[in-house]
């Protein structure tokens, strides 16, 4: 999830050196919200106004809103730091913001604090905010600051609630992880508990569309986000488990069947690609790392054209930054070739090609070793 979050969003900001993206999908909602108080709540709150003064009010209360679900994720951040706990950037998008934490917290102490930041920062918020409205006398500026008084509070709340991997989830498995010592065990439990409470708000959302009561849709689209977030969640927590303590120079593949960069692609295809069964080869020119061409990059040519199109003419070009070494771990290797979109990088010592690192090899490892296990405990 958090990486289509990215690949859907643009950088607006950079602040204390987190990088602060906005997805898309914010902007549907940024107008839904800006539509709504325009058209609905401050003709209310404020009578005999200029409609322009709404649109206005409107659009600043929204913005408003995002900078203190914004300010919500840099709490959670800032802790993280504390603990030594890179934070890759802070994603706003329909159903509010996520801060993309590399790792995990090292104790339960850590993952408490972490976790409580959030709401702690939005019920402050709320209380700032309704301080503020107390002190103003114009009608309209009372009307945007209740507002934000009141969507902070209940942003608070909710986040409060003890299903992983919500805020309160995290607090609940931070509990679990001090009583059993174990964080997979604790995260296993804590997802379990945020699926049940997911359920429960696509019950309530059915309940509502067929009694009439308002809001049924919108508890089933948080209840479907929930429980996707919280099998995501179990699934990365399990997979963290699988290749904890495992390098790259674990799971690579050492016999490198490498191209030449002057084999055409219709000599690539007939004698590599269906003869080993790979979905991409590197490519080799005297020994230098040029690069891989896949399936992909041929099947992008006509096939009339085939004979007369050389790898070097379809490959991607070798990027240094998507090299790892034999040291570094397999989550790391995984991680980035989801973030790079690739199937495979290389693994480089003192400039040469020493292997390869594939996600189906890491799949692979993880099932082989997920089989082992099962057969353990029977």
């Amino acid at each position: 999830m958090e990486m289509s979050l990215q690949r859907g969003s643009l950088k607006i900001a950079t602040v204390f050196g987190i990088p602060i993206r906005v997805h898309f999908s914010w902007l549907i909602i940024f107008g839904l919200i800006t539509w709504s108080l325009s058209t609905s709540y401050f003709p209310v709150a404020a009578p005999r106004l200029p409609q322009a003064s709404y649109w206005m009010s409107g659009a600043t209360a929204a913005l408003l809103l995002f900078v203190s679900v914004a300010l919500h994720e840099l709490s959670h951040s800032f802790v993280a730091r504390k603990y030594r706990i890179p934070i890759e950037d802070i994603t706003l998008f329909i159903f509010g913001g996520v801060a993309r934490i590399n790792g995990e917290p090292a104790t339960p102490k850590a993952e408490f604090r972490m976790a409580i930041a959030g709401p702690l920062c939005s019920l402050i918020l709320a209380l700032a905010f309704f301080i503020t409205e107390q002190a103003i006398h114009s009608q309209v500026v009372q009307a945007i600051f209740s507002y934000l008084a009141t969507l902070n509070l209940m942003l608070g709340i909710f986040n409060l609630i003890p299903g992983y991997p919500m805020d309160g989830g995290r607090v609940v498995r931070a509990y679990l992880w001090q009583k059993s010592g174990n964080l997979l065990t604790a995260t296993q439990r804590a997802s379990r508990y945020g699926e049940r409470i997911a359920l429960l708000f696509i019950f309530l959302g059915l309940i509502s569309l067929f009694t009439g009561f308002p809001g049924g849709l919108w508890f089933m689209l948080i209840g479907w986000f929930l429980f996707s977030a919280a099998q995501a969640s179990l699934n990365q927590a399990s997979l963290q488990d699988s290749l904890g303590g495992i390098h790259v120079g674990d799971i690579m593949a050492r016999d490198i069947v490498a191209l030449s960069p002057e084999v055409t692609i219709k000599e690539a295809v007939n004698d590599y690609f269906l003869r080993y069964g790979y979905g991409g080869f590197p490519v080799l020119d005297k020994g230098e790392f040029l690069g891989f061409v896949t399936l992909r990059e041929a099947k992008d040519r006509p096939r009339e054209n085939w004979a007369a199109t050389t790898v070097s003419e379809v490959l991607v070009p070798h990027e240094r930054s998507w090299e790892v070494g034999r040291k570094d771990s397999a989550m790391k290797a995984l991680e980035m070739m989801i973030r790079e979109d690739q199937g495979r990088l290389p693994v480089m010592e003192q400039g040469r090609l020493v292997g390869i690192i594939t996600r189906n090899g890491i799949a692979r490892y993880v099932q082989i070793k997920g089989q082992i296990k099962e057969e353990q405990n029977v």
